[in-house]
């Protein structure tokens, strides 16, 4: 672990990017590119004081990064904690007006791009903000006679653990997507405890493949390699064909991932070689206990599945003991309970059958809340989220769980991915964990379609490359999934070659939602309640939307 020159653990981001100068190991790879923590030090503080310099009076200490996983991320996330100030993400998967909102929204009087993004600010209505495109030769001016600057030398403020560091955006699935804020206590934090969780030393290399515009990124990756030592390595956007090569380029040890990063990896051609690598370790969300196994054996690399609210509300950690399909215990100082939103009360234990079967889903499933001390440092001028967030004194993170037992919680969904069939209680997630067994499946998505009458139908799109859909062995599969209750079978299978996704590699949920099973994909489905698929012709889709309209449902459809 980094200490100060007093010994002491670093209490701020800042204090942890001056403990590289003078180190002349290298700390940071990218492509051919190798720069020593000294130089990442030096250059922080080069950007630091141009910060200080540009950033007009009485403006708030943000500056904008548009830019994908280049040097300039870290290096900008490095200058802004020694100035004091705080770094934005800006997702450059969005467009026109709803790009500029986040430039703006966030207060940026500076915004860091490169020529490759300059197309998206083509008309866009950015007043007061100055545009620095970092692959320039006069950007390179700017900087030159900042050149021989150190840590300290330049700051808007003297740099303290309260001090915002991170504005990052999380989901807009729900409306405007929201800027949650993250201190230089918290993220120095959260980069020596993962470090010390995982035993991360200095000779390791982390490898930054998720967008760093995301928090996964920058929270689980860059922060412990910080905190460790440990140096960095860059891919500019994730590759699941390019993986194991970087990994074995850059000697890599550590990785993070979310969405459905591991599938893509696993879906590329196996080779002699896969266990020819130094990775010891991933860390992230949403792999799934199937997958994980299935990386494990192919790669010899432990996958360890966590979950953290994006908001830093609330915490699980895996523990010796937990259950392979289950996340783990609440992390040290975390009150967490599974709750029914509407009533507030505690659900009670999961109970399981011979088979593993969850068997009181509709009464165990709730919404996961840390009713002790929350970390959670609330969103950029948005009080309404916040008072969403914080009710009746508890944190409320929006995700559905249950809680077996022996206190190990067990990850069920979004609040969004609740479904109701015939009255029951279902959560996505518990049937794409099933699904996920189905091995032509490179990926599996879950999700709700309205019925004709009431409540929802149970929709699944199968990723399968190139390989043809088998209706009758699905349907098999099916039936020999002794977990897979009753109301369980999806009524629709959408198959597509590649699972949609967000920029940060999530199932892209609400555009499936939307297209629902009229869309341009080849669509399967159960006409009745036989175990049985047949295709979904233009004359059924045209016979359902029928009934849709009888029921005076019809809206419902592509409005979810």
């Amino acid at each position: 672990m980094v200490m100060t020159g007093t010994g002491t653990a670093a209490a701020t981001v800042a204090e942890l990017v001056r403990t590289q100068w003078g180190d002349h190991r290298p700390g940071l790879r990218c492509e051919d590119l190798v720069l020593t923590h000294h130089q990442i030090a030096a250059g922080a503080a080069a950007r630091a004081a141009l910060l200080v310099d540009l950033l007009p009076p009485g403006a708030e200490p943000h500056v904008g990064v548009l830019l994908d996983n280049t040097p300039e991320y870290p290096l900008w996330l490095s200058a802004a904690a020694l100035a004091g100030a705080a770094l934005a993400g800006i997702n450059p998967t969005r467009r026109g007006a709803e790009l500029a909102r986040d430039i703006l929204h966030t207060d940026c009087r500076l915004l860091l791009t490169e020529r490759a993004h300059l197309p998206l600010l083509d008309g866009l209505e950015l007043p007061g903000v100055r545009v620095l495109v970092t692959d320039t030769e006069e950007y390179e001016q700017l900087l030159a006679p900042y050149a021989d600057a150190a840590p300290g030398d330049a700051v808007l403020t003297a740099p303290g653990p309260a001090h915002r560091m991170l504005l990052y955006f999380t989901s807009g699935s729900t409306g405007a997507p929201k800027a949650a804020i993250c201190t230089q206590g918290r993220l120095a934090a959260a980069g020596r405890s993962l470090a010390g969780h995982f035993g991360v030393g200095r000779d390791d290399v982390h490898y930054i493949c998720m967008p760093m515009f995301h928090g996964n990124a920058v929270i689980a990756d860059w922060s412990p390699a910080l905190a460790a030592g440990a140096a960095v390595a860059l891919r500019r956007r994730f590759s699941a064909s390019g993986f194991l090569d970087d990994v074995r380029a850059h000697g890599a040890t550590y990785f993070t991932y979310v969405g459905r990063a591991v599938q893509y990896i696993l879906a590329t051609p196996e080779r002699p070689d896969d266990r020819d690598h130094t990775l010891r370790l991933g860390f992230g969300t949403e792999a799934g206990a199937v997958d994980a196994a299935r990386f494990a054996e192919r790669f010899g690399v432990r996958l360890v599945e966590g979950y953290g609210s994006s908001e830093g509300g609330a915490a699980i950690q895996r523990t010796p003991g937990t259950p392979p399909d289950a996340i783990g215990r609440a992390a040290p100082g975390d009150d967490l309970a599974v709750v029914d939103p509407e009533s507030g009360t505690e659900c009670p234990a999961a109970r399981f059958d011979a088979a593993g079967r969850l068997v009181n889903g509709a009464a165990a499933i709730g919404e996961l809340v840390n009713r002790g001390r929350s970390p959670f440092e609330g969103y950029w001028r948005n009080p309404d989220a916040d008072r969403a967030r914080l009710r009746g004194g508890w944190y409320w993170t929006g995700d559905l769980f249950f809680r077996d037992a022996d206190g190990f919680f067990y990850f069920a969904g979004r609040g969004d991915d609740r479904l109701r069939v015939d009255s029951e209680n279902l959560a996505a997630a518990m049937i794409e964990n099933i699904l996920a067994r189905y091995a032509p499946a490179a990926a599996v998505a879950v999700y709700a379609v309205p019925d004709p009458v009431a409540g929802d139908q149970v929709m699944a799109t199968l990723a399968l490359g190139d390989a043809p859909f088998d209706p009758d062995g699905f349907a098999r599969f099916l039936a020999d999934q002794g977990d897979l209750g009753p109301k369980m079978p999806p009524r629709f299978v959408r198959t597509v070659r590649r699972m949609p996704v967000t920029a940060t590699n999530k199932v892209h949920r609400a555009a499936l939602r939307r297209a629902g099973f009229r869309c341009p994909d080849p669509v399967w489905w159960r006409p009745d309640a036989e175990l049985s698929y047949e295709p979904l012709t233009p004359a059924a889709v045209t016979a359902l939307v029928e009934r849709y309209r009888e029921q005076g449902r019809e809206g419902l459809l592509g409005r979810l």
